[in-house]
């Protein structure tokens, strides 16, 4: 079962559409479902006011896909709290796609805005495009950023993905900004390209797999152990290729350069580098 929901606004206003989730629309009819009061700025309105909406809304919510349609890249909060189901997009969208999602799926055949994914605890997320800051992250204040489920970025990220990360993993197949994985508290970050400056600055536990042909200087607050086969490495990349996703197969029989820190904290974080070592900042 489907549910179109085709994004015909024109304005440059914010639009929150933040409960509209596989869970709330199945059984309700359509007419209910445009009746569904979304944020236009700070008015609220009927939710057929913006999106033309058709489908089947009939049977279990876990079978149900929102399919979204159009430049939603100034629509926000599509899939908050989801915990069943499936979400597409088709095209871009805006932030906290999949914040604090609980289970299900969610699909973007674009690019996503800042906090993809942010708390999220379990389910999927695919982004064939780029996501930009602090994806898998946690909201200022809080303790914890993700703490389940698996995001997958196809191509470049922002600054800050995974910062405060509990549990979980996220993979970009493109580059990353700085501070990746600032203060992370466990699970695990692969990035396939280039990454920017400080990564595992404050981490705690979790590992960092920094797999691009370009390495930034380490903190001098990490310490070489070793350069070791990776068990768990290959365990992941096979994950990755089974959900689709695409990386140079040499990775798995690759060596890696382990360091471990960050040794202001607890030093019990790991940096995974394929077959060199790298070198410290001062």
């Amino acid at each position: 079962m489907t549910i179109t929901l085709v994004y015909r606004g024109e304005t440059s206003v914010p639009v929150e559409v933040e409960g509209l989730t596989p869970e709330w629309v199945a059984g309700k009819t359509l007419a209910e479902v445009e009746r569904f009061e979304v944020f236009h700025g700070n008015h609220k309105i009927p939710l057929a006011e913006l999106f033309a909406v058709s489908g089947d809304t009939s049977g279990d919510a876990s079978n149900l896909q929102l399919e979204f349609c159009g430049d939603l890249s100034g629509t926000h909060w599509i899939g908050a709290r989801m915990t069943t189901g499936s979400v597409r997009v088709q095209g871009n969208v805006g932030w906290h796609l999949g914040s604090q999602m609980r289970g299900g799926e969610i699909i973007v055949d674009g690019n996503a805005g800042d906090w993809l994914g942010a708390e999220m605890h379990k389910g999927l997320i695919c982004v064939k495009g780029n996501a930009g800051n602090l994806t898998g992250a946690a909201y200022r204040g809080s303790q914890k950023g993700m703490t389940g489920g698996m995001i997958l970025v196809d191509s470049d990220a922002g600054n800050e993905i995974g910062h405060s990360m509990r549990r979980g993993l996220i993979a970009i197949g493109g580059s990353a900004g700085a501070m990746l994985g600032y203060n992370m508290i466990a699970g695990t970050i692969a990035v396939f390209g280039s990454c920017g400056v400080r990564p595992g600055a404050g981490m705690r536990r979790g590992t960092l797999a920094l797999l691009g042909q370009k390495t930034p200087p380490l903190l001098p607050t990490f310490r070489y152990s070793t350069t070791y086969r990776a068990p768990g490495m290959a365990l992941m990349l096979k994950i990755l290729r089974d959900r689709g996703f695409r990386y140079d197969e040499a990775l798995l029989k690759t060596e890696y350069s382990l360091y471990h820190g960050d040794l202001v904290g607890t030093g019990l974080g790991e940096i995974l580098i394929p077959g060199r070592e790298c070198s410290l900042a001062s």
